[in-house]
């Protein structure tokens, strides 16, 4: 289309530049997807032109540039195109800034310095005061966070005595058979240490450092038992085997030593037990004279009656048999 064009003279008289590019869009049967593939101008800026929006362009320049483009792909005159939107840019006057202009507030409005001091000690003397409520309340007196109403109540009962722990070694424990006894040592964790049937003056230590170590015989008046050199009752009768005797030197320096008082319906049986097993002191022989002139009462019907166990029953077969040798010996 050249500038004799009536289209191009159109572009010149009133009409404004919008209609006169819609018009020769149409006219070559373009819509503003195809101008605006060929321009490379976004879609709402071609349409903004048309509509004369010229408002919502980023500025006057950029609606010239990109009528003049619109006008070359439709085949409009670009510079006649350009001098019509300069002019319609200019009748619009000047745009409107698009940023909000900062406004200074008010000093009679803003906190006076004082004021703001102020509350900033009150909000540290809060927060101080908060936390100082929640330790205590998180954390007894002691340092120590406090527990919940059952575990105070479990923790205040008095626990019960513990026995003390029995030594790890009280000597060196020997056993010796006097006879063909079958023997088996082993230690707590039920590893054997020894095991088979000893001749007559055979020995075995028993090793120092075994965990625990117990044994289980055939016949325990067959075998002799010393801590350090030291002979130390028989374990037993020979009447029936025992077994899970313990054997170290802590549980056999016990066994000469003594155990606490005992209780009980049994109180008198455990006595000469015990008095029995502590042959090596000086008034080990009283003492089982003594629990004999106790006179043993019935338990009554309601108390379930003490099992003795092996040691204790091989203890009370062992104190019987030297109070037979005493009344021998008279």
């Amino acid at each position: 289309m050249t500038e004799g064009d009536p289209v191009q003279g159109g572009a010149t008289g009133p009409e404004p530049a919008g209609a006169t590019l819609r018009a020769a869009r149409e006219a070559r049967g373009l819509t503003l997807d195809d101008v605006s593939a060929r321009t490379r101008v976004p879609l709402r800026h071609l349409e903004a032109i048309e509509a004369g929006a010229y408002a919502t362009l980023p500025s006057g320049a950029y609606a010239v540039g990109f009528a003049r483009a619109y006008a070359r792909a439709v085949g409009v005159s670009d510079a006649l195109i350009a001098k019509q939107v300069r002019a319609e840019v200019d009748r619009a006057g000047p745009r409107k800034p698009e940023y909000t202009p900062f406004e200074m507030a008010d000093p009679a409005r803003v906190p006076s310095r004082g004021l703001a001091v102020i509350a900033a000690g009150l909000a540290l003397a809060i927060l101080i005061l908060g936390g100082l409520w929640f330790a205590s309340t998180r954390f007894g007196t002691g340092g120590e966070p406090t527990t919940s109403t059952p575990d105070a109540v479990v923790a205040a009962v008095p626990a019960a005595p513990q026995p003390s722990p029995t030594p790890a070694s009280g000597g060196q424990v020997t056993l010796a058979a006097s006879d063909e006894v079958w023997l088996r040592v082993y230690d707590a964790d039920d590893k054997t240490l020894y095991i088979g049937t000893m001749k007559p003056g055979e020995r075995f230590d028993v090793p120092a450092q075994a965990r625990d170590p117990k044994i289980n015989v055939g016949r325990p008046d067959k075998l002799q038992v010393t801590l350090n050199g030291s002979a130390v009752p028989p374990l037993g009768t020979g009447e029936r085997p025992i077994k899970d005797v313990r054997v170290s030197g802590a549980a056999i320096a016990e066994r000469l030593s003594g155990a606490p008082a005992p209780s009980g319906p049994n109180a008198a049986l455990d006595a000469a037990a015990l008095g029995a097993t502590a042959m090596a002191a000086p008034v080990a022989v009283g003492t089982v004279l003594a629990a004999r002139a106790v006179p043993r009462r019935a338990p009554p019907q309601a108390r379930p009656r003490r099992v003795l166990t092996e040691t204790q029953r091989a203890n009370l077969e062992s104190a019987a048999r030297i109070r037979a040798q005493s009344r021998a010996r008279r």
